[in-house]
């Protein structure tokens, strides 16, 4: 599977999924202002609908929502995939922030893109990890009403409420860099559907 497809069958989260699915955390991050929050969420639909010729399948989640994607040919053995298997979708955000005093120096900006999928014969399935990290400084701070204006590597600016969980807000100041690490994790798996 492509980074487009998976993120197109990733849509069955938002259509399907609901809030009881959803596990949200967060995380301190040691001895510098930031923090990590991670939310998961996972979804099982079934295969109502397929064909194998426009390559269109059907999944209808749990609570009768569907949605109609078109399978890429790089999805591998899409031919093993029958009406009535079940979809597993998993994914996985993390965003962690990390501030860096100005004068040190920040994390450098990257990312990276890892993508799996089923060899020949195997059931269908696939894998994908995003991972973007970038740098912004902080040009302006309002400790009362808890806001932080960030400008971003190209120049962009916006400015952020941040919430009371955030520990040692006081400790920002202007001029220092805010180093965003974003991951964003997706599985889908397909399983015959459990007898009764």
């Amino acid at each position: 599977m492509t980074t487009r497809s998976l993120i197109m069958a990733t849509a069955l989260v938002v259509v399907v999924s609901t809030p009881a699915l959803a596990d949200t955390q967060t995380v301190a991050a040691g001895d510098r202002p930031g923090g990590i929050v991670v939310n998961s969420q996972a979804i099982t639909a079934t295969v109502s609908a397929i064909d194998y010729k426009t390559r269109k399948v059907t999944l209808t989640g749990p609570q009768g929502n569907s949605v109609t994607l078109t399978v890429g040919p790089e999805a591998k053995n899409f031919d093993q995939v029958k009406k009535g298997d079940q979809v597993t979708i998993e994914k996985v955000d993390s965003v962690a922030l990390l501030v860096t005093p100005k004068g040190e120096v920040a994390p450098a900006a990257g990312g990276e893109t890892y993508v799996k999928v089923a060899k020949p014969g195997e059931r269908p399935h696939g894998v994908m990890v995003r991972t973007v990290q970038i740098t912004a400084t902080v040009e302006a701070i309002d400790y009362k009403a808890r806001t932080v204006t960030l400008k971003g590597p190209e120049g962009n600016e916006r400015t952020l409420k941040v919430g009371p969980d955030a520990k040692r807000f006081d400790q920002v100041k202007k001029g220092d860099q805010v180093t965003v690490n974003l991951t964003e994790a997706t599985a889908i798996s397909v399983t015959k559907p459990l007898k009764k």
